[in-house]
């Protein structure tokens, strides 16, 4: 993991803190590593992940075999149409019917839409609206394979497709539906693309047991994938089996059974995904607070700095320091809302210094920045607004 902090504090001398950067120079290294370890797979950009029409773009045109974005909520992809973007894989159930009839106008007209479905109930929505409207909406059904060791469940529990005869089940109701048409399946292997593995101090053991797991997951998820997939071009006219995530997708460059990888975390490569073993990627955002407070010579204290990911709240869920071997928070304290405690080792700082952080999680810091400060090459060079900054808040 590369970190290179030359030329931020000159770049970024005017801004007032706190504030969010990106690194120009990092997010064009991690778009070119994305794509090698893709192959020759379509690369799916997961919105979520991202948050910015202007990156989303940035990214895009900088992919040579971008197939097209995952967005995460049915108002959300109806903005992203509306900006001109298409083919858009909706990543997860969507109920709500107004923004889903706005949506079906577009699809009217020829935009290029797929609704997520793991339940009948999820379809018969989108029937009612399809059939008001007089037009046909195409499904990806989400197919489950995480790994049920019955002593330990090993992946996420979200769709309940997890085996042929479930799935056997809900295709034959959704044949009742003349105005929805399957044309996909998606099959996310969340315990490899979501689970970090790389061994660390303090825990390795655990590390290790988890790459173990991870090793002997892959087969059963190879197997119910390619028996999903089988299953279902038997039926109709397959369009897209998308499966994997930045975790996984070197895993998956030659998988014969998939025509697109998913990948989102990989451009920003926030703090979390320092710790998988397979990943090489550049710290490419963040956040900078400035030091409004000396406790003593080794305490500072940041103003702002609580900006919690989602998940389990463990300490992993904490914005990282850009350098770790410097910083580290007050065991008592954490990452304050208002004002952050922070011990420094081996460096004198003063009050107005700044530090600059990485969240845990991709696209959830621009849920709290209305802009993206780039720098590129030690200059700065403008500004990228994120979803907020646009005034949207999706979730």
């Amino acid at each position: 993991m590369v970190v290179c902090l030359k030329g931020f504090d000159d770049a970024f001398k005017d801004l007032e803190r706190p504030f969010a950067w990106l690194h120009l120079d990092a997010l064009d290294a991690n778009i070119q590593y994305v794509q090698k370890q893709c192959g020759n797979q379509q690369i799916r950009i997961a919105t979520k992940s991202v948050r910015s029409i202007e990156v989303l773009r940035y990214i895009q045109q900088r992919l040579s075999n971008c197939s097209g974005f995952m967005s995460f909520t049915a108002s959300e992809t109806l903005y992203l149409l509306e900006q001109g973007f298409d083919n858009i894989l909706i990543g997860y159930p969507v109920y709500e019917e107004r923004a889903i009839e706005q949506i079906g106008q577009l699809v009217k007209q020829g935009r290029k839409v797929f609704f997520m479905v793991d339940d009948i109930a999820q379809a018969a929505l989108l029937q009612k609206i399809a059939s008001h409207q007089m037009i046909t909406f195409e499904i990806c059904l989400d197919i489950n394979v995480s790994t049920d060791y019955k002593w330990l469940y090993f992946g996420t529990k979200r769709s309940p497709i997890d085996s042929l005869a479930k799935l056997n089940r809900l295709v034959d109701r959704l044949r009742q539906l003349p105005n929805i048409k399957v044309t996909g399946c998606m099959a996310y292997d969340a315990q490899i693309a979501g689970v970090t593995d790389a061994t660390n101090a303090l825990f390795g053991m655990k590390d290790r047991f988890v790459r173990a797991l991870k090793k002997r997951s892959i087969e059963g998820i190879t197997t119910l994938r390619q028996q999903v997939v089988n299953y279902l071009r038997e039926r109709f006219e397959i369009e897209i089996v998308n499966a994997g995530g930045t975790g996984s997708m070197h895993l998956l460059s030659e998988a014969p059974d998939i025509t697109e990888i998913t990948v989102g975390s990989a451009f920003y490569a926030p703090a979390l995904f320092s710790n998988y073993q397979d990943l090489q990627l550049q710290p490419a955002a963040g956040f900078a607070l400035r030091i409004t407070r000396k406790f003593a010579h080794n305490v500072v204290v940041c103003h702002g700095g609580g900006y919690i990911a989602s998940g389990v709240p463990e300490n992993d869920r904490l914005p990282q320091f850009l350098e770790p071997d410097v910083y580290a928070y007050s065991s008592l304290e954490g990452a304050g809302e208002v004002q952050t405690p922070i011990i420094v080792k081996g460096r004198e700082h003063e009050i107005g210094d700044t530090i600059y952080f990485r969240h845990a999680k991709a696209g959830e810091l621009c849920e709290r920045f209305n802009e993206l400060h780039t720098v590129r090459q030690g200059s700065y060079a403008g500004t990228f607004n994120t979803y907020r900054g646009d005034g949207k808040c999706f979730l």
